[in-house]
């Protein structure tokens, strides 16, 4: 089992809270296309003759790329790769691209399941983050794609942005469940520095919320989405009974995949590999048949840093006995007093020796992830 990434770096504006890589210039869209095709087969033998279960879209603004250039890519997956009949194929999109004639093209390229982003049903709140979509246009979007036969729909909602009461979340909620998706990930607003929101925080012309409200919020989310038969399944990602996102769950589980385009990361278990983010760089690289890559091998230590930090997020947890077997790190010895403590105070349960987070301790979860890392 494996899956295949593929990173789309363009976008048609720059969102004032993201900090992935991407550009607004097309220019070198059709030149991408093909020097991610030719990625493909130089790195057929990475994932060393696994049946690839999952091809996932993101970005970026995968939505962008038109039915051809799917087209191109997915058809040299299948020539490359062996492909299983049950494949999950994700494109992420935003709302202002799902015209009915985009989503039938989408259909027929082979896509099928949908990540929309849509971020917020609150026209305030899109104008903040400069999204190109409007409040209507949120609405539309799914509207359109369940009309076109897509039934595996995911979106996507921030929390935690500065509002004066939980009024506006609670209204986005609401207007969520009245769509009847299959699957919701929701993220914190957060302020990372190199944006336009962390530059105006910096300055002062932006003031974050308060830890304390987000979590309120996040408090609200639990609660709703219990109401609503969601299952949460990571700390970010909810879904109705089966619908999982397989290419995200097997990402937590470890499972191997490779990642193809500009800022792309790959991992095979032993070694991580980190594709240039800079598109015309790759995109040079790729016509003299290099890949421009780093790659970093993961010491025992890494490899056990990395399964604390994705099995914590999910709600199948952390197997304490996989962890002291595989990667020789026996955390119920080493921080025997810590983990005590955290069950004491709520927010960790252990059962069958699997390390759970609670809903409390999720809303720490990065911080205690990182106070039970193998020192290096």
């Amino acid at each position: 089992m494996a899956g295949i990434y593929l990173h789309i770096p363009f976008c048609k504006q720059a969102c004032h809270y993201c900090d992935f890589h991407f550009s607004t210039s097309m220019g070198l869209k059709e030149q991408t296309v093909q020097a991610i095709a030719r990625e493909l087969a130089l790195r057929q033998e990475y994932l060393q003759g696994q049946t690839v279960h999952t091809i996932y879209f993101g970005g970026g603004t995968p939505s962008l790329l038109s039915q051809q250039e799917l087209q191109l890519l997915l058809q040299t997956i299948r020539q490359l790769f062996e492909v299983s009949e049950e494949v999950e194929i994700t494109l992420e999109a935003n709302p202002d691209d799902l015209s009915p004639a985009k989503l039938q093209e989408l259909r027929a390229a082979g896509i099928n399941r949908l990540s929309i982003g849509l971020q917020s049903f609150h026209e305030p709140h899109l104008r903040l983050m400069n999204r190109a979509h409007t409040a209507a246009e949120s609405l539309q979007s799914v509207k359109h794609a369940q009309a076109a036969g897509f039934s595996n729909i995911t979106v996507d909602l921030i929390y935690g942005i500065p509002a004066p009461d939980h009024t506006i979340w609670q209204q986005d909620l609401a207007t969520l469940f009245g769509l009847g998706v299959q699957h919701v990930s929701c993220y914190a607003l957060t302020i990372e520095p190199d944006t336009a929101l962390g530059r105006w925080s910096k300055k002062g012309k932006f003031m974050p919320s308060e830890d304390d409200f987000t979590a309120q919020q996040f408090e609200i989310l639990l609660a709703q989405m219990r109401q609503q038969g969601f299952a949460q399944y990571e700390i970010s990602n909810f879904c109705q009974p089966g619908y999982e996102s397989r290419h995200n769950s097997n990402y937590w589980r470890g499972v191997h995949y490779l990642g193809v385009g500009p800022s792309a990361h790959s991992f095979n278990g032993s070694s991580r590999q980190y594709t240039v983010a800079h598109n015309k760089k790759y995109v040079d690289a790729l016509a003299q048949g290099v890949v421009p890559f780093e790659l970093e091998e993961l010491t025992l230590a890494d490899q056990a840093n990395d399964y604390l930090l994705t099995t914590l997020r999910t709600t199948w947890g952390c197997d304490l006995v996989k962890l002291r077997d595989k990667y020789k790190y026996d955390l119920a010895a080493t921080h025997a007093a810590y983990l005590l403590s955290l069950q004491q105070k709520g927010l960790a349960q252990i059962k069958d020796e699997v390390l759970y987070l609670t809903d409390q301790g999720k809303l720490l979860a990065d911080q205690v992830t990182l106070d039970l890392f193998v020192e290096a």
